[in-house]
């Protein structure tokens, strides 16, 4: 079946970075368009970033455009979301997701506060 592991979350001070992964198995990853979620204490999850099946084109909410970057290593199965100058409202639970499959990892959290 589907698994979806993310990583690399943790606390960081305003403007900072982390990088976050995820780790994807149970189906063919390399021609599948990927996405990372967040989801903040009390407010509904929403898209950051999706990246086409080859990496060619990626696109961004506008709440993270020019700062944020999401990237894939076919070969490994991987799809990374660079996060830089983070922000204290970039704080939430950030998931990585297949696109069209109905599965969701368990998140890994992000916390920027000084």
């Amino acid at each position: 079946q589907v698994q979806l592991v993310e990583s690399g979350g943790g606390l960081v001070q305003p403007g900072g970075s982390l990088t976050l992964s995820c780790a994807a198995s149970g189906f063919t990853f390399s021609r599948n368009a990927m996405s990372w979620y967040r989801q903040a204490p009390g407010k509904e999850r929403e898209l950051v970033a999706v990246i086409s099946s080859t990496g060619g084109n990626a696109q961004f909410a506008d709440s993270v455009k020019g700062r944020f970057t999401i990237s894939r290593d076919n070969a490994k199965n991987t799809v990374y979301l660079q996060m830089n100058t983070l922000k204290p409202e970039d704080t939430a639970v950030y998931f990585c997701y297949a696109v069209g499959y109905p599965y969701w990892g368990q998140g890994t959290q992000v916390t920027v506060s000084s």
